[in-house]
């Protein structure tokens, strides 16, 4: 079991044997923009010790506002450059370092309803930015599976050949990223990987750890959208880092989640068990989920090395021993794309 974050950030941040291959082979320079997020700091530490555990030494630089110092403070005794920039401003890109591999990770969801303009702005008016500064290195960028409708649970999920029907403005701002990096793709030859993720998952946050702590704290389980994707954070990261190696114009499109469609109803029992009481459930399971098909990405990188039985297991005991939280709920109940 993972008794502390230090021990969780050691785990999300160990290269996989894969990842230090990668970076045998790969040339030059990697920025990570928007390096400041959930997912960001592992990756930022896993790029650096995988360079590290390859023996080649390369210029790995980290771009947000640091809002948090505590972050960049990580990010730099992991070896990683740190930059503050406010990316909304196009000045601040003058500021940044060629490099000829970026993966960008900037942008914005919840607080999304309210606040449209600026989640367009992040979603669609910075991809753009970043797109056209960097047109002549390969790009990774993360998307989401939210530009897919719900589909029926039975269908096995969206294949990267159903075609987007993103549901809220949050959800089109995102397609609206993917659309620019492939205008950009296009225009200027630029290999991009764009990932359509849903959903990560460590033991501060994630679908596992909202459904856990509700059962754990005796509120409601929505059961409503009846069945998730989830894919451990370390996994995610990797695949991520490992997509440098296969960008391409047009873009190279993958889902990124787990190879399962977990049921709510289910993995709320199963944290009942673990906890000795009975979940609350509401709703009924509707017949449509927003669920992902990845087996182009499984084929590609090999299945994820944590499977949903140990990720809940785990999140199970991180919920007992009253583990840290980011206090950031997913909303994976949320069917009206308003987030």
């Amino acid at each position: 079991m993972i008794q502390s974050e230090a021990e969780l950030e050691d785990l999300l941040s160990t290269p996989s044997p894969e990842d230090i291959a990668l970076f045998r082979e790969l040339e030059g320079d990697l920025l990570i923009i928007g390096v400041a997020g959930k997912m960001g700091p592992s990756l930022a530490r896993r790029v650096a010790r995988a360079a590290q555990a390859a023996g080649v030494k390369k210029r790995i630089v980290g771009v947000s506002r640091f809002s948090n110092p505590a972050v960049e403070r990580f990010l730099q005794q992991a070896g990683v450059e740190t930059l503050r920039a406010d990316l909304l401003d196009s000045s601040s890109f003058a500021t940044l370092p060629d490099a000829p591999n970026v993966i960008f990770m900037a942008g914005r969801k919840f607080g999304s309803t309210g606040a449209e303009s600026l989640t367009w702005a992040m979603n669609a008016y910075l991809p753009a930015l970043v797109a056209e500064r960097y047109h002549h290195s390969r790009i990774v960028a993360f998307s989401s599976g939210n530009v897919y409708p719900l589909v029926p649970i039975v269908s096995g999920g969206a294949t990267e050949e159903t075609a987007p029907e993103p549901l809220g403005e949050y959800a089109q701002s995102v397609l609206a990223r993917e659309r620019l990096f492939e205008h950009f793709s296009r225009c200027h030859d630029t290999p991009v990987a764009l990932l359509r993720l849903n959903y990560a998952t460590d033991l501060r946050y994630g679908v596992l750890l909202d459904i856990g702590r509700k059962v754990f704290e005796g509120r409601s389980v929505d059961v409503s959208m009846g069945a998730v994707n989830v894919i451990w954070q370390g996994d995610a990261n990797s695949v991520a880092l490992r997509s440098l190696a296969h960008c391409q114009s047009p873009p190279l499109i993958l889902n990124l989640t787990g190879p399962e469609a977990l049921s709510i109803r289910a993995v709320a029992k199963r944290f009942g068990e673990s906890f000795g009481q009975e979940p609350i459930l509401e709703g009924q399971e509707a017949s449509t989920a927003l669920l992902s098909n990845a087996g182009r990405c499984h084929r590609l990188f090999g299945f994820p090395s944590v499977t949903a039985d140990q990720m809940i297991t785990w999140t199970a005991h991180w919920i007992k021993m009253g583990g840290a939280t980011l206090n950031k709920p997913t909303h994976f109940e949320t069917r009206d794309g308003r987030f």
